[in-house]
């Protein structure tokens, strides 16, 4: 009986522009593993098509990418209680009995370069997430889960109280909904002392990605010290960041969570934690 090489890799559509290969594919030679990792364009229509194929392809499993993280879940046999407390999957591995497991990953993946400031003691946490996708959600959930009040931010007001409401099923005083269109126009007040407080506004949209437009916003809804945390990747830095930088805010880009979350991925289809000292390195050639 021949034995196949562990393979994985990323649905989605379009998927061309996706870095996950070269992520994977670097742990794997720096681990001496023979394996692979690959892009497989899905289009919505054929999704289930997609994910009943997976054992029969012989594949560990694959990552799950735009527009596919809240859509895969009916066609899974099982759901990991992060994924399940989320509502998005960006992670699938085929079990040994052929039965497939939902896993998010991004919300751990979001959280990682944000640890040293999670550690710290506030008097107050907020959070402004712009977007309504399954990224958001697990961003959402995750920074809910450090004791964040949170605004959520998007273009469809029904969906975005679904998110909300998703997060915080009280919809008590520290969740909140706010349109793109208010975030692109000017505040009618000055912000307060904002000592004690840990201000965070995140991008979870595809705006300021190359081929989209920039992210459609006012300055003076960022608060005095906020930190500025950006998803997207491609461009490393995007305009929003760019301008945040400018203006002297600290940032955080996209390459952190595609990095973080990537990890979580890599050992739970290859069963090998990734070589995480080699961070630089792989920084260095994501953005060559």
């Amino acid at each position: 009986m021949t034995i196949l090489p562990p393979s994985a890799g990323v649905i989605g559509w379009p998927i061309a522009q996706s870095k996950s290969p070269l992520i994977h594919r670097f742990w794997l030679a720096r681990l001496g593993l023979d394996g692979d990792y690959g892009r497989f364009p899905v289009q919505p229509a054929r999704l289930g098509e997609a994910i009943r194929a997976l054992p029969a392809l012989g594949l560990r499993g694959v990552n799950v990418t735009a527009p596919h993280k809240e859509a895969v879940i009916p066609f899974l046999d099982r759901l990991d209680p992060v994924a399940e407390r989320i509502g998005a999957v960006n992670t699938i591995r085929v079990e040994e009995d052929g039965m497939l497991a939902g896993y998010n990953t991004d919300a751990a993946g979001f959280l990682e370069p944000l640890r040293p400031l999670l550690a710290e003691r506030h008097l107050f946490r907020m959070a402004r997430i712009i977007g309504t996708g399954g990224a958001a959600l697990a961003i959402a959930h995750a920074l809910w889960s450090e004791g964040f009040a949170i605004v959520m931010v998007g273009r469809d007001p029904e969906k975005t109280r679904r998110l909300r409401a998703s997060v915080d099923p009280a919809e008590g005083p520290n969740s909140f909904t706010a349109s793109l269109e208010s975030f692109a126009e000017p505040l009618d007040f000055a912000w307060d002392d904002r000592s004690g407080v840990l201000d965070l506004l995140v991008n979870a949209t595809s705006l300021g990605m190359k081929g989209f437009p920039p992210l459609p916003i006012d300055f003076s809804h960022v608060p005095p010290g906020a930190h500025v945390y950006d998803a997207v990747y491609a461009p490393l830095e995007t305009p929003l960041l760019a301008e945040a930088k400018l203006r002297g805010h600290p940032v955080i880009d996209g390459l952190s969570m595609l990095i973080g979350q990537a990890a979580q991925a890599f050992e739970l289809f290859f069963g090998a934690p990734p070589p995480r000292e080699h961070d630089a390195e792989l920084r260095a050639l994501l953005t060559a």
